[in-house]
């Protein structure tokens, strides 16, 4: 297999819904995705060939779905009453409701998707929450 890797990362705020201790507060993070991704054979012809991929393509769709989450209040659906969904964005907060507790391992797997669905041939998702702290999704 030839692989590439890449990261990207964001700043936002989480906490997490039903939890017994401090990540059920409000907090934040510089989130770090890396991605992995590979293919046992390079492409052999025309402007693509000896490679598996343009690192270019890579790291351009890969920020651009950092982008989308940087400053940004991250919350499982139906995690805050809807008033104060409503107060937040009345003060101009970026709000991102997203259908799962937002964990290193499900922004894992729902980073390892969103990248799948451009196309790109991912291997691993990791994602860091913490220098020290990660968690991988890989089928």
């Amino acid at each position: 297999m030839y692989y590439l890797k890449t990261s990207a990362a964001f700043d936002s705020a989480h906490f997490l819904s039903g939890y017994q201790g401090k990540c059920s507060n409000l907090h934040g993070h510089r989130w770090t995705i890396e991605v992995l991704v590979g293919k046992e054979t390079l492409q052999e012809v025309g402007q693509m060939r000896g490679m598996v991929l343009d690192f270019g393509d890579l790291k351009h769709a890969l920020r651009e779905l950092a982008a989308c989450y940087d400053h940004a209040l991250i919350y499982e659906e139906h995690s805050l009453h809807s008033t104060t969904v409503e107060a937040l964005l009345a003060e101009g907060f970026h709000l991102i409701a997203v259908p799962f507790r937002p964990t290193a391992e499900e922004f894992a797997k729902h980073f390892y998707q969103k990248l799948q669905e451009q196309g790109m041939p991912v291997h691993r998702v990791t994602v860091y929450e913490t220098p020290d702290n990660c968690a991988s999704y890989e089928v």
